[in-house]
């Protein structure tokens, strides 16, 4: 075959490949998406902390020198790391040692040693 009718061939395939491409594109009907977008769901229920954190990323480097986004911020970390208080008025409960002690007390775990001292092990001073 020759060089010239080789390309004539792959030119016609591209602009048919084109063609097919175009009319099938242009037959889709549209499709309602699959999910909500996040502004949607903000509109439900508006959240005066979200609003306050959306402004504050929006404004970006600004946000470290503002007061109401300072707080913001502080308000965030709280709510996610701040125990509860249901959580705050129950002590942990311990689980009964052999002799009926809690585990995580020093003493049970180490009898006749002050909680004041540390407690060395014997294994630190072999390597050196």
């Amino acid at each position: 075959m020759d060089g010239k009718i080789l390309a004539r061939i792959g030119a016609v395939g591209f602009v048919t490949f084109a063609i097919t491409a175009t009319a099938i594109e242009l037959s889709r009907k549209d499709e309602p998406p699959l999910y909500r977008s996040l502004e949607a769901a903000t509109e439900a229920g508006v959240d005066p902390l979200k609003t306050e954190l959306r402004r504050c990323q929006q404004i970006g480097e600004a946000g470290t020198r503002d007061p109401s986004c300072l707080q913001a911020w502080a308000d965030n970390r709280d709510r996610f790391l701040k125990p509860s208080q249901a959580l705050q008025k129950q002590p942990a409960p311990q689980a009964p040692g052999p002799q009926g002690q809690p585990h995580d007390l020093p003493s049970a775990r180490h009898p006749g040693v002050n909680e004041t001292e540390p407690v060395i092990d014997s294994h630190t001073n072999e390597a050196r």
